[in-house]
């Protein structure tokens, strides 16, 4: 596995082109890999927002930086437990109306162990 982490190619409204992956709705990129992500592994919704759970894998892929990329309107909640635990673990973060959230993901992922989760709708 390497450490690199995919760059997100294009955002479409519903639709996401991540460097490895290719399309989806929803994404989860990290250190060495990307993946769909399917909000009902941890029964995520809009609000109250996204969990400790949805960010596990990141962690666990060596993120030390996390992007949130909240939607094209903005309406996706991070929850302050999941920022309260990324704190505590000394991960810094940046959340965002999802173009801007992956703007600063690719800024990032030449040069850090970055990790996303990032909503193309809403």
């Amino acid at each position: 596995m390497t450490d690199h982490s995919p760059k997100i190619l294009r955002v479409l409204w519903g639709e996401m082109h991540v460097e490895g992956l290719g399309r989806s709705k929803d994404v989860k990129v990290y250190p060495g890999g990307a993946r769909a992500w399917d909000w009902a592994e941890t029964g995520t919704a809009h609000y109250p927002g996204i969990q400790p759970a949805d960010v596990q894998e990141l962690l666990d892929h060596g993120a030390r930086v996390i992007v949130f990329g909240v939607g094209l309107l903005e309406r996706l909640r991070v929850r302050p437990e999941t920022l309260r635990l990324l704190d505590e673990r000394g991960v810094t973060t940046h959340v965002a109306a999802t173009p801007e959230a992956v703007a600063r993901y690719n800024e990032l992922a030449g040069a850090e162990a970055v990790g996303g989760l990032f909503h193309s709708t809403c």
